[in-house]
C-alpha cells in the first residue's frame, strides 16, 4: 500500500495550498484511504466514504468521554496550552453525546428556521450598507470591507456583544483557529492561548453583566437555562459563545472571498450571474462546493473500522478531505468546472451527522445577502489585484481581495 507521502499531498507546500485539487485527484485514484505519516493520520478523499464516516458513531471528535490519554495511546497536551484546550474542549464541536446533545439542543433554539428568517432583513440591510460604502470609496478590500464585518456583526448581535466591544473578536477568532491547522507552530499555540484567555475573561465579565441585567440575546438565554436547570456550566457557556463566533463567521468570511475570486477567474459564470440574480441560491451552493473554506475535518477512531480492506485501529485519527470529496467525479459531473446552474449538489462543506453545522441556514442567508448586494450595487465590480492566499490549508482563504468599482 502506497503511503500518502508518496503522493502530491503536501499541506505545507505553498503550491499545493494554492491549488490542492490536482493532488486530490491523484489521491482518489490511488484508493479510498491512505496513511499520511507526517501527521499520523489516515486520509479519506472520496465523497461516499467521507459522508458515511461523518455519520459513523465509531468515530468521535473527542475520545475523552470513553478513554484516558494513556488508554487511547495518546499524550496529554502541554500544560502551557491548557487555556486553549479548556476553551475548545467544552464546545459542542468537540464534544460527543450526551454532552453534545444537551448543548446543541439548547443552542439550536436560536437557529430554528423561523429565528434565522427573522434575521434576514437585518442581514440584508447591513450587507447593503457595507457594499454602499465600498462603492462610494471606488472599491477596496472585499475581505475587510464586506466579508468580515457582516458575519461578525450578525453573530455578535445574536450573542448580545455591544458594538463597542467587537473590534477584538475577529483577531481573537483568527488566533484561536490557528490551532486547527495541521501541526501548528509554538508561536501559533502561544497566540491561541493568549486569545483564549482574553476572550474567556471578556465573556466572563459579559455573562456576569447579563446575569444581573438579562436581555433578549442568546447569552441571556444560555444563562437562563443554566440558572433554571443547571444544564450548562459556566465554562460550557463561554466555550459555546466562542464556538458560535468562530464557526459563525470564519466559514462565511472565507467562502465570500473564495467565491468571488472563483467568479473573477470564471468570467462566463460571473456574467451569467449578473444577468440573472435568481441564480444566487445555486451560486452559493456551487461556490461552497468549488472551493470550500474547510478542507479537512478530523475524527478519532473509537472502535476499529475497516475501509476498503484496510483496518484502521482504535486510537488512530482520520482526516476527511472535504475539498477532495466535493470534487469527486463519481458524485459531481465535471467537478473542476464552476457551474452556477448545478442542480444536484450534495456538497459536504457544512459537514454531516450530529456535527452538521448548526449555523448553515444563517451562513446561506449571509452569503446570499452580500452577493446580491454586490450584484445590485456594484454591477461593474472588477478584480483590483491578484490576491495572496493564506498559508493555511485546513481553513482555506485569502489574505485579502482587492476590488475596484467604476
Amino acid at each position: 500500500m502506497a503511503a500518502a507521502s508518496d503522493l502530491a499531498f503536501d499541506p505545507w507546500n505553498p503550491d499545493f495550498v494554492a491549488d490542492p485539487y490536482p493532488a486530490y485527484a491523484e489521491l482518489r485514484a490511488q484508493g479510498r484511504v491512505r496513511y499520511f505519516e507526517p501527521t499520523d493520520q489516515w486520509l479519506v478523499p472520496h465523497h461516499a466514504d467521507v459522508s458515511a464516516l461523518l455519520r459513523d458513531r465509531r468515530l468521535g471528535r473527542t475520545y475523552q468521554h470513553r478513554f484516558t490519554y494513556e488508554d487511547f495511546g495518546r499524550t496529554a497536551p502541554p500544560p502551557e496550552h491548557e487555556p486553549f484546550h479548556t476553551l475548545n474542549d467544552h464546545g459542542m464541536l468537540d464534544l460527543e453525546p450526551p454532552d453534545h446533545t444537551r448543548i446543541r439542543r439548547l443552542v439550536s433554539k436560536a437557529f430554528t428556521p423561523r429565528t434565522v428568517e427573522r434575521l434576514k432583513p437585518y442581514v440584508e440591510e447591513l450587507a447593503g450598507e457595507l457594499v454602499t460604502a465600498l462603492v462610494a470609496a471606488g472599491g477596496g478590500d472585499l475581505l475587510t470591507d464586506v466579508a468580515e464585518p457582516l458575519p461578525v456583526a450578525v453573530i455578535a448581535e445574536m450573542l448580545g456583544i455591544p458594538e463597542s466591544d467587537r473590534a477584538p473578536l475577529r483577531p481573537w477568532s483568527a488566533d484561536i483557529c490557528g490551532m486547527y491547522e495541521l501541526s501548528p507552530s509554538q508561536e501559533t499555540a502561544k497566540r491561541a492561548v493568549r486569545a483564549s484567555v482574553e476572550f474567556s475573561e471578556y465573556l466572563q465579565e459579559l455573562i456576569a453583566h447579563r446575569r444581573a441585567e438579562p436581555g433578549e440575546d442568546l447569552i441571556s438565554g444560555l444563562i437562563a437555562a443554566y440558572d433554571e436547570g443547571d444544564r450548562l456550566t459556566e465554562q460550557e457557556m463561554i466555550s459555546t459563545c466562542v464556538l458560535l463566533l468562530n464557526a459563525g463567521h470564519e466559514a462565511t468570511v472565507n467562502a465570500t472571498v473564495n467565491g468571488w475570486w472563483a467568479l473573477f477567474r470564471n468570467p462566463d459564470q460571473l456574467a451569467a450571474l449578473r444577468a440573472d440574480h435568481s441564480l444566487v441560491p445555486c451560486a452559493v451552493e456551487e461556490l461552497m462546493r468549488y472551493d470550500t473554506p474547510l478542507q479537512l475535518f478530523e475524527r478519532w477512531v473509537l472502535d476499529d473500522i475497516e475501509i476498503d480492506g484496510t483496518t484502521i485501529p482504535r486510537g488512530a485519527e482520520i482526516a476527511m478531505l472535504f475539498g477532495s470529496a466535493n470534487h469527486d467525479p463519481s458524485v459531481f459531473t465535471a467537478p473542476e468546472k464552476l457551474d452556477l446552474t448545478r442542480k444536484e449538489n450534495p456538497h459536504i462543506s457544512f459537514s454531516a451527522g450530529i456535527h452538521y453545522c448548526i449555523g448553515a441556514p444563517l451562513a446561506r442567508i449571509e452569503l446570499a445577502a452580500s452577493m446580491t448586494a454586490l450584484l445590485r450595487k456594484a454591477p461593474t465590480l472588477t478584480l483590483g489585484a491578484e490576491p495572496a492566499r493564506k498559508p493555511n490549508f485546513v481553513i482555506r482563504g485569502l489574505e485579502g481581495l482587492r476590488v475596484a468599482v467604476g
